[in-house]
């Protein structure tokens, strides 16, 4: 009933409206990772309050910064960011993308019990996905530095497309050395319960991709 109560809250203080079955699948899904975790490393944060603030109320808070059109969480590791911005914006067609067998398999059953059916999973490196499958935008929590991020996904964004990246603290390092080309917006999101700094960045990309070699 806590983490019921915490989610509930933690909504409403981000001014964000969920669709009404959003928070028993979100729930759910803290159910199935703290279950998997038992056995598989799939989170380092354990503790089922702390999840709900750690995990939940931390990618919901860019769900009002995400942009129209599909989307990419890659990276996906556990699910997060992708599965909560699934659930809370089910008219988004959403690929997780993990190469760790264990989180696939984990991300394929939750995405069943939870019956997610704008979510796929793609098991393999963005960087070897089909070149057709371009997205609207991608997002990644925790995956790699920005530049890095933008290298391996060039190619997956449609012109005009968006890159967003959770961060901690803001990435000043990181940002000096994102190559020309790319309008940089950084908002400062404030997560409910958490007493930390987090960030998000936002990408949208001047002109034409490269061509991948």
């Amino acid at each position: 009933m806590k983490r019921r109560n915490l989610l509930t809250q933690g909504a409403a203080a981000l001014d964000l409206p969920l669709p009404a079955d959003a928070q028993g699948r979100l729930l759910c899904y803290l159910e199935l990772l703290e279950r998997w975790n038992r056995v598989f490393n799939l989170t380092a944060v354990r503790d089922p309050e702390r999840m709900v603030t750690a995990h939940l109320l931390d990618c919901l808070a860019v769900v009002p910064h995400l942009p129209p059109g599909t989307l990419a969480d890659v990276g996906s590791g556990a699910g997060l960011p992708g599965i909560p911005l699934a659930v809370a914006r089910p008219e988004s067609r959403i690929t997780l993308v993990e190469t760790n067998q264990k989180k696939v398999a984990f991300l394929r059953q939750t995405v069943a019990e939870l019956g997610l059916g704008n979510v796929t999973v793609y098991d393999g490196r963005v960087e070897d996905w089909d070149s057709a499958e371009i997205r609207d935008a991608v997002i990644s929590r925790a995956f790699s530095p920005l530049g890095e991020f933008l290298r391996l996904t060039e190619t997956r964004v449609v012109p005009g497309g968006t890159w967003l990246a959770m961060k901690g603290t803001h990435p000043q390092q990181e940002l000096e050395k994102i190559p020309q080309g790319y309008e940089v917006e950084v908002i400062p999101l404030r997560v409910p319960g958490l007493q930390a700094e987090r960030h998000l960045v936002k990408l949208k990309r001047l002109g034409q991709p490269r061509s991948r070699p």
